[in-house]
């Protein structure tokens, strides 16, 4: 007695995991996002008055010359 067996195949979802290549590049896009954004910050808005470390001036003095070449006043 012979039997056949019948495969059915099922397409994929419409909900399914995307790409890995593309979770990649988002992953990527989000971390240089939020890197320039703390750059942007501690070069053209920290003054040590206004500071997320209060009132010392040790990030404001480390990127002093920064922020006259890039064109940010600070005094």
């Amino acid at each position: 007695m012979s039997t056949t067996a019948t495969t059915t195949r099922t397409a994929a979802p419409s909900w399914a995991v995307p790409h890995l290549e593309t979770a990649s590049v988002a992953l990527t896009l989000s971390l240089t996002m939020a890197l320039a954004l703390l750059a942007y910050y501690f070069i053209g808005y920290d003054q040590g008055a206004v500071s997320v470390f209060g009132a010392d001036t040790h990030v404001h003095e480390f990127v002093h010359d920064a922020r006259h070449f890039l064109g940010f006043p600070c005094h």
